[in-house]
């Protein structure tokens, strides 16, 4: 029998991805605290001990800790397989033998030193305190260096009032009942001292045209403002960015809107009222 992934000709129309890309998103689950999700596994909580364990690490590795044989062994397996995404690193974590991946069109993930298995989801270390996890630095460095590498023209962009506390990234869609809610507070956060950054991020493929006009229109914030209260943004096709964002959501596991990431790449959940989101993002 097909496995469900097969049948998602709507990933296939958004994406070019290979069999292991659409199995890795159709597994991947992402905890929305509110927010309009294209996947009901969005929605549903992690156990107890996922929802209670610490973000910190504290032995952070970086890309400088390369394990290049790692690198070579996963490429060997992968290709062997039939897959041809290209392995770009391979860091070792605080569990023997375990690394975390990144290679192009997939979202990171982990594999063992032979380069045999790759395991998705998160890494709870126990018995010394908290739990903790172990990947929750490697994540937010994988989102701070793919979102700090998008060109500011390409985002639209509502700076903070005043002095600038914190710069968060949302991926948004003009249809999402969250995101239009996050946007009626935009004054408010960026009164906070919270710059907002667009990315788009269109939840069907009857949303991408809309999402395109704005990004295409002369006036892009006006468009946004337009669009986030239901009008029905037209502007002549350009050269836009659309789908290079949802490339790049896709790449940090975004399954729903409006997805907020801070500058230093972690994932703070779906939609937040203005105080929270600024609390959250560390503008207090």
């Amino acid at each position: 029998m097909p496995l469900p992934f097969v049948k998602n000709t709507l990933a296939r129309k958004r994406f070019p991805q290979s069999n292991l890309s659409r199995f890795m998103m159709s597994a991947l689950l992402v905890v929305v605290a509110a927010g309009c999700s294209n996947n009901a596994a969005d929605a549903t909580s992690n156990t107890s001990v996922v929802n209670n364990t610490k973000t910190n690490v504290s032995t952070t590795k970086t890309s400088t800790d390369n394990d290049a044989t790692v690198v070579d062994a996963l490429q060997a397996n992968l290709k062997a397989s039939g897959i041809e995404e290209k392995v770009i690193s391979a860091v070792p974590t605080d569990m023997d033998g375990i690394y975390w991946v990144t290679a192009e069109g997939l979202p990171p993930f982990f594999a063992d030193k032979a380069g045999k298995h790759i395991i998705q989801g998160q890494i709870i270390a126990v018995g010394q305190g908290a739990p903790v996890d172990i990947s929750a630095a490697l994540v937010a460095t994988t989102a701070q260096d793919a979102l700090k590498a998008v060109d500011k023209k390409d985002m639209v962009i509502y700076p903070a009032k005043g002095a600038t506390k914190a710069i968060i990234y949302a991926f948004t869609d003009a249809d999402c009942g969250y995101c239009r809610k996050l946007h009626s507070e935009i004054d408010d956060i960026n009164a906070r001292g919270v710059e907002v950054r667009y990315l788009a991020w269109p939840r069907s493929q009857e949303s991408v045209p809309k999402m395109e006009a704005i990004w295409c229109s002369e006036d892009r914030h006006a468009a946004m403002n337009q669009a986030k209260v239901g009008a029905n943004i037209q502007a002549p096709s350009c050269v836009n960015p659309v789908q290079e964002h949802m490339a790049l959501g896709t790449k940090l596991g975004v399954r729903g809107t409006p997805a907020i990431f801070t500058e230093a790449g972690q994932q703070i959940g779906g939609y937040l009222p203005a105080a929270q989101l600024a609390e959250a993002a560390g503008a207090n």
